[in-house]
């Protein structure tokens, strides 16, 4: 069964650029140029983006238009950045982001062997 957004309410039809690789948490993954970061991380089965700051609560795509915060990740570094619009590209890193850093930031062990094992 296919996972991808094929069909967009703000970005329209999403076409498949070349398939590129980017790095997810350390890992080497793949997606297709152009697509949203959380629709290439959606077809891998991923569903959470980031932790709440207080409660340490799971987020992921819950508008996919832009306008909430559930999907925010830490792309290239910069945080909070949302990945329902912004696009995969050749050799990006995306990081899960807790707070407003990246996970393998997070020095709590009780918050890592929480919810990061």
């Amino acid at each position: 069964m296919e996972r991808r957004i094929t069909e967009h309410p703000i970005l329209g039809t999403i076409e498949k650029g070349r398939k590129v690789s980017f790095t997810y948490d350390g890992k080497t993954v793949e997606g297709y140029e152009g697509e949203p970061v959380a629709e290439a991380l959606k077809a891998l089965g991923v569903m959470v983006h980031r932790y709440t700051t207080k409660k340490h609560r799971p987020r992921g795509i819950f508008c996919a238009i832009g306008r909430c915060t559930d999907c925010v990740m830490v792309v290239d570094g910069v945080p909070n950045t949302r990945t329902c619009i912004t696009s995969v590209r050749e050799g990006m890193t995306v990081e899960t982001q807790v707070g407003v850093v990246p996970a393998s930031q997070v020095k709590d062990t009780v918050l890592k062997g929480g919810i990061m094992a």
